[in-house]
């Protein structure tokens, strides 16, 4: 019997790709997700030949070796993604959507593959992503008014906040358990309507921020500024959702947002939104990943953090 299985982030971006995916193919799928930074998804799926994969929101070099095992066994393969890929296998089971430009996310390469069929979810995955202006663009393009604009925003801006943690107790709710009730609604205003979850991420979110508001700047220069916060549940949570607000704030400089993990860090970089690259070249020194214009590192060493804020003084951005 087919199998099918959707693997994809548990930040907005993921999620709601898969949520157009799904509303376009109803049907039954297993559903392999995590939390941000649980990127290594394929090696979940005991995929076998005949099955159908479909991958959203996933750095395709992270996964490479448990793609091609799938590809080798006879698992067929969608693939959409807008991290640094690397070599893009030539496969006949392999339907790659990969595109790394700076205003390109997964929601974006589903949304091209339907067509626009689900552009509302589309804008929440944009603005989750912090693809703000181009959200803008699209929802004026396709006509929707500014109140909703907000209210999607503030959706995108919700799931994706509550993708960080260590582990699914840091998080208001397992994305696991938020993708069906996003699923169940064609149009996420319909989910501002009708799902309590919404306004309770919301106040966990506003009341962790408000800790976050209070760190000092370790390090600042004239391009940028480096933040360290303590391990805490709430620090947890709010790293990429402050790296964002920094970035918005502040969009000349970049930002990196670290936070105490054991014996060293976990970083979240952005690169100056007025010119979104370099961070996945900075993180890749350190043994992390990412995009052009936003990127992270899972552990960065403690007896690193001086030669990554010397990295970071000196980047080139732009």
């Amino acid at each position: 019997m087919l199998r099918r299985f959707d693997v994809c982030n548990g930040d907005a971006d993921g999620l709601c790709a898969a949520v157009q995916w799904r509303l376009h193919k109803p049907g039954i799928a297993e559903l392999v997700t995590g939390l941000k930074r649980d990127i290594a998804l394929l090696g979940r799926v005991p995929g076998r030949a005949g099955d159908e994969v479909n991958v959203f929101d996933l750095s395709m070099q992270r996964n490479r070796d448990d793609l091609l095992r799938l590809l080798g066994d006879g698992v067929r393969v969608r693939y959409f993604d807008h991290h640094a890929a690397g070599e893009v296998p030539v496969h006949p089971h392999l339907e790659a959507h990969i595109d790394e430009t700076s205003e390109v996310c997964t929601s974006l390469l589903v949304d091209r593959r339907l067509g626009g069929a689900y552009r509302a979810w589309t804008l929440v995955g944009l603005y989750g992503d912090n693809l703000g202006k181009v959200a803008d663009r699209m929802a004026l393009q396709g006509g929707f008014e500014p109140g909703d604009c907000a209210g999607l925003r503030r959706l995108g801006e919700l799931i994706n906040y509550n993708a960080y943690g260590d582990d699914e107790r840091d998080v208001c709710i397992a994305p696991r358990l938020l993708f069906p009730l996003m699923a169940r609604h064609a149009d996420p205003r319909d989910m501002l309507a009708h799902e309590p979850i919404v306004d309770e991420i919301d106040a966990v979110r506003r009341n962790d921020l408000r800790q976050a508001a209070g760190t000092a700047s370790f390090w600042q220069g004239a391009h940028g500024n480096v933040r360290v916060l303590p391990d805490a549940p709430w620090s947890r949570r709010v790293l990429g959702c402050l790296a964002n607000t920094l970035a918005n704030s502040e969009p000349d400089l970049a930002h990196a947002v670290l936070k105490a993990q054991g014996d060293g860090y976990v970083v979240s970089v952005r690169a100056p939104l007025a010119r979104p690259h370099g961070a996945h070249a900075l993180c890749s020194r350190f043994g992390g990943a990412g995009r052009s214009r936003a990127a992270g590192i899972d552990r960065l060493p403690q007896d690193e953090l001086p030669r990554f804020v010397e990295a970071f003084a000196t980047a080139s951005w732009g």
